[in-house]
């Protein structure tokens, strides 16, 4: 067994052994895996490792990552992430998981990481383990990883016929205008600084015009959001990755935020339905919501929980 460098040039043999391995529950794509595991500056290449066998054949892999931007909007410089640990089913108790995990860990140490989340990263694919997976969590336990939360994902599908806009006294909703950018940037700095400040700066950088944001106004200043995401999407947005599992076309809705002076009024439900009623104009039936643990609130919508996760860390010694 031999160990390799994190290299692109392997980006189909990656992606075929995880859809050997995982893809009837997360089907993976060439794009999606290049976007995430590749064109995040956030990859740590170091930490990331190949393992090939006799024949040259990718038969494991660790993508591991650390905040490596040089935009700040408050995420810990000190907190390492690994995205995804895959072996084939047919090398698995050779110790090859156990190589690429120490050698994922011990480049992160010596970055000066001092925790370690599995998932969660920027441009992530899970918020932790798949719950289905309960013997890598096992595995992962015994290495010292620590479970915090469960976190889920839910779904809805919504009948052809038309869904009213609603309204509500007081506030307005509309798609956000590319005019208001940087006031809308401002409030997500003021109101939630850190991963959705982050996700919006990255997707204006790529393109994105503002359809992807219902914008929450009262006396004309923005107030709340909801993102809402299609294939038509400048990216490949998390609660689309797995849209090949639906028939028809899947949209995802989410993150939602509602600025702390202006809560306790319905704000926060109301926005999800603005969503939910800007996505069927677009003729989008089944919709996504990802990591959550709102699922009671989502529940009132009639979203029920597809899929969940178990969240890990792990504390590292200095």
């Amino acid at each position: 067994m031999e160990y390799r460098s994190w290299n692109i040039d392997r980006l189909e043999e990656l992606v075929g052994l995880w859809n050997r391995e995982i893809g009837r529950d997360f089907p993976m794509s060439l794009d999606l895996f290049k976007q995430n595991s590749f064109d995040d500056c956030n990859v740590f290449t170091e930490g990331s490792l190949i393992a090939v066998n006799e024949e040259n054949q990718v038969v494991g892999f660790v993508v591991a990552k650390r905040w490596r931007d040089e935009i700040d909007v408050g995420i810990s410089k000190e907190t390492g992430w690994i995205q995804v640990l895959l072996v084939d089913r047919n090398y698995r108790n050779q110790g090859i998981g156990k190589k690429l995990l120490q050698h994922a860990e011990q480049k992160l140490q010596e970055s000066g990481m001092n925790h370690i989340w599995l998932g969660k990263d920027t441009w992530h694919y899970f918020p932790g383990i798949p719950s289905q997976y309960g013997e890598t969590a096992r595995w992962f336990e015994k290495f010292g990883y620590i479970h915090s939360t469960k976190e889920y994902d839910l779904d809805c599908h919504f009948e052809e016929h038309e869904i009213e806009v609603p309204l509500k006294q007081g506030v307005t909703h509309s798609l956000l205008q590319l005019v208001e950018k940087e006031e809308f940037l401002s409030f997500l700095h003021r109101c939630f600084p850190g991963r959705w400040e982050y996700e919006a700066i990255q997707y204006f950088q790529k393109g994105g015009q503002g359809r992807e944001f219902v914008v929450l106004k009262k006396n004309g200043r923005i107030i709340g959001f909801c993102r809402i995401n299609d294939s038509k999407s400048p990216v490949i947005a998390q609660n689309v990755y797995w849209a090949p599992l639906y028939q028809q076309e899947l949209g995802g809705i989410g993150p939602l935020g509602i600025d702390s002076t202006e809560r306790k009024n319905g704000y926060g439900l109301f926005i999800v339905e603005a969503a939910v009623s800007y996505l069927h104009k677009r003729h989008i039936h089944s919709m996504l919501i990802d990591w959550t643990g709102l699922v009671t609130f989502y529940n009132k919508l009639g979203f029920e929980v597809c899929k969940s996760y178990h969240s890990y860390f792990k504390k590292i010694e200095r």
